[in-house]
């Protein structure tokens, strides 16, 4: 097994682990263990999140597939592509497929809540696939709550549609976007200056992908951050 290393961070390490054997399919490991004391507490609490969500959409086109969870460590598929930001998707058909896939997701009671990151989308040979989803949240019914965030993961991917596509926006895509959720107004408005404040000016961290958080070169084919 080859091992690596893709990004390290307060919440872990993830890698990507090569398997020796031809027949293997290389898979991602998200390692909590790693984490720095203070932070693992979230870090477990964020892998369980990921793991139940996955498990939820196990076999959804798209979606990287749960291998296992401990606790601890989470694996689950390596999917091959490029990040959007790299892609940078000008086909219509992406979109729709995108559309559809968010559809059969919210379907499943699961809502991503991290898709306004264009790391998070990935154009590959399939069509769209998402990862992250440590931030997702799984329920057994689809409530207020539920709605609203399921508005905000379509808002979120219209925007970069906006980005790539500006034109092939309809009438109702640009009400949604015009249209925030209460709990995106209330974040806006309250959660999210703390936040900035608690990741950037106490912990001195960024809640992105930057340059040098990867640590060899990849295969062409799988660019990505996961």
């Amino acid at each position: 097994m080859t091992q690596r290393l893709l990004k390290r961070d307060l919440f872990g390490t993830v890698t990507l682990e090569l398997p020796t054997d031809r027949d293997a399919r290389p898979f991602v490991r998200r390692d909590t263990r790693t984490a720095r004391w203070w932070t693992r507490p979230l870090a477990v609490s964020l892998a369980r999140r990921e793991a139940r969500a996955l498990a939820r959409l196990d076999q959804l086109p798209g979606i990287p597939r749960l291998h296992r969870f401990d606790g601890r460590v989470l694996e689950r598929d390596w999917l091959p592509g490029e990040p959007m930001q790299t892609a940078r998707p000008h086909d219509s058909a992406y979109f729709r497929a995108a559309m559809r896939m968010l559809r059969r997701l919210h379907t499943q009671r699961v809502v991503h809540n991290d898709l306004a990151k264009e790391p998070n989308w990935l154009v590959t040979p399939q069509g769209p696939a998402l990862v992250d989803f440590q931030l997702a949240m799984t329920v057994r019914r689809r409530g207020r709550l539920f709605r609203a965030l399921a508005h905000d993961d379509l808002r979120h991917l219209l925007k970069h549609k906006r980005t790539y596509l500006p034109d092939n926006l309809t009438n109702r895509e640009r009400r949604i976007l015009a249209t925030r959720s209460w709990p995106a107004r209330i974040w806006m408005a309250t959660g999210k200056r703390l936040y900035i404040f608690i990741t950037r000016r106490l912990l001195h961290w960024a809640d992105r992908e930057v340059p040098g958080t990867v640590s060899c070169k990849l295969p062409a084919t799988a660019t990505q951050l996961h």
